[in-house]
């Protein structure tokens, strides 16, 4: 670590006082609120997100004459994590779930993006 990096202060653990559990949980929701206001510019921005089940290739002919009830092998096992894409960027993986008769998705890792 240089000299010009930030440097973060660490609580003094030798202190006679310490925060109360309801004070870190109090500047927690503060910082978070500030968070969110920082954010509220970008609310508004479309994106679209995309949870990819598998993929599987075929010629424009077997395409035709798929209808409904049939069924399509992918290239994924049952159990195995799906893909979560925004704006056509892996961003995370997850498992399918069932909410109140309809299908949901909750992320179980989030993929680091690659800086180039």
């Amino acid at each position: 670590m240089s000299d010009t990096d930030a440097q973060v202060p660490l609580p003094d653990l030798n202190a006679a006082h310490t925060p109360a559990t309801d004070d870190v949980a109090y500047h927690e929701d503060e910082q978070a609120s500030r968070i969110a206001a920082d954010l509220e510019a970008v609310f508004d921005v479309p994106v679209q997100v995309s949870a990819v089940l598998g993929r599987s290739k075929m010629d424009v002919g077997e395409l035709l004459k798929l209808g409904p009830g049939t069924v399509l092998e992918l290239d994924r096992r049952v159990g195995e994590a799906i893909d979560i894409y925004v704006n056509n960027r892996l961003v995370a993986r997850g498992e399918v779930v069932l909410v109140e008769d309809k299908l949901g998705v909750t992320m179980t890792e989030i993929i680091k993006a690659e800086k180039t």
